[in-house]
């Protein structure tokens, strides 16, 4: 699966919310919330169909790929790349200076948990 731009992402996250989605409402959209005039939004639309994140199918887009094997996507990237992979080097920066709270740290537990290798 090929990896989506910043802009490409922002438009799949109105299609997300708002789908399925007429064509037209989304050019709305993306002027009220990304600045973007119709152009830019259907160039999008066929770029992002082309790719085959979207189908637009009489005048409404909807989603082929669910956000969450996006965000699976682009996390593995970021973490291969400028972490050479390493998982613990990834959470050791985002953490950094920062404090998470006793839910998170325990939310945390569960899904490595569940994740680990017996």
């Amino acid at each position: 699966m090929e990896t989506l731009f910043d802009a490409e992402i922002r438009f799949m996250t109105l299609v997300w919310e708002n789908e399925p989605v007429n064509s037209t409402e989304i050019t709305k959209l993306c002027l009220e919330k990304l600045g973007w005039k119709k152009s830019t939004s259907y160039n999008m639309i066929k770029k992002l169909e082309k790719k085959g994140f979207l189908r637009n199918e009489k005048a409404t887009v909807s989603s082929l790929i669910a956000r969450k094997d996006v965000e699976r996507m682009e996390s593995e990237t970021i973490v291969e790349s400028t972490f050479s992979g390493s998982l613990p080097a990834f959470v050791a920066a985002y953490l950094d200076g920062r404090k998470i709270s006793k839910p998170e740290a325990e939310e945390l537990r569960r899904m490595i948990e569940e994740a680990q290798d017996e």
